[in-house]
């Protein structure tokens, strides 16, 4: 079984004492984001965890714990999203540089391979235009030298609330936003996929894209997947899951995971997040997280049946 920590909230920047009581206490509570009322419980012991995926733009609060999951025998990597927008688009997140510091230590004591660098999404905009993204990823991948073997990269996905919430919050800053996807934009899509290819190259490591029907094998960019079995064969030398996780987009190529997050908990409120997609609900579900519950959000009374396998597996 993997656990995926988490594609709706940051948990390793904002709820990294609740993670540790959930491992310690060998269990978590996952529930329906649709449907408060159905839960369901799955086993955090060590023999029921193929590994875990972290995500998460700041890892910082959770690396005082990683001797602890080492000790425990935990599997564990992490997908780091190191972009470098301003507060435009991050409004909340630490200091870029802050967060290369942050990248730096975590390779340091986990290995590289362990963290894989996110530049996600790319926003192709009035403000970043492709010259910029390319200067950007440079610069990181230069301070990020020897530090990650792995640039997983996406664009962005001009569609519904998400868009709705990026519209709003560059209200009034005069950038104007453009959908790198669309086909009178495929010069510029071409131009950022070879430049990164580049970039890659050049710091010797491999690229791959992210939940994207375009293909780029041509270049030498391959689809990639973030929660990835033959990653972890490789980390871990577990032979977990191979089955396509049937609930996410069709074109993402990730195998199936035991989600531990919760959508509208985020509170980095990046103006992007599809996680967000309710602003007046991230005040009020913050206030509905108890550190001893086994749910990320609200509070449960009696015993649930604890799964130790998915249901369809390994």
């Amino acid at each position: 079984m993997i656990i995926s920590a988490s594609r709706r909230t940051d948990i390793p920047a904002f709820y990294a004492e609740w993670f540790m009581k959930r491992v310690r206490e060998g269990y978590f509570y996952r529930v329906n984001p649709f449907n408060s009322r159905q839960v369901t419980g799955f086993s955090l012991k060590p023999e029921d965890v193929d590994a875990v995926c972290f995500w998460t733009k700041n890892p910082q609060p959770l690396m005082k714990h990683l001797n602890e999951l080492d000790d425990r025998g935990i599997n564990y990597y992490f997908q780091f999203t190191l972009n470098p927008y301003n507060t435009n688009f991050e409004p909340n997140v630490p200091p870029l540089q802050d967060r290369i510091d942050t990248f730096v230590e975590l390779a340091g004591r986990i290995g590289p391979e362990r963290v894989v660098w996110r530049y996600d999404p790319i926003i192709l905009s009035s403000a970043t235009p492709v010259s910029w993204h390319l200067e950007q990823a440079e610069l990181i991948a230069e301070k990020l030298e020897n530090a990650t073997s792995r640039l997983v990269f996406s664009f962005c996905d001009f569609y519904g609330k998400g868009q709705g919430r990026l519209n709003r919050a560059l209200a009034g800053t005069g950038i104007t936003l453009e959908d790198i996807t669309k086909p009178d934009k495929s010069g510029e899509l071409d131009l950022v996929a070879r430049g990164f290819k580049t970039i890659a190259d050049r710091r010797d490591l491999q690229i791959f894209s992210c939940s994207e029907e375009v293909e780029l094998a041509d270049i030498g960019i391959m689809h990639g997947a973030c929660i990835d079995s033959n990653l972890i064969q490789q980390l871990f030398g577990v032979n977990a899951t191979s089955k396509k996780d049937k609930n996410q987009r069709s074109a993402c190529n990730c195998v199936e995971s035991v989600d531990m997050g919760m959508y509208n908990s985020c509170r980095y409120r990046c103006s992007y997040c599809y996680a967000n997609f309710n602003e007046s609900m991230i005040d009020g579900n913050c206030l509905k997280h108890y550190p001893d519950s086994p749910s990320l959000l609200y509070e449960y009374d009696g015993e649930i049946e604890l799964r130790r396998r998915p249901p369809s597996g390994r």
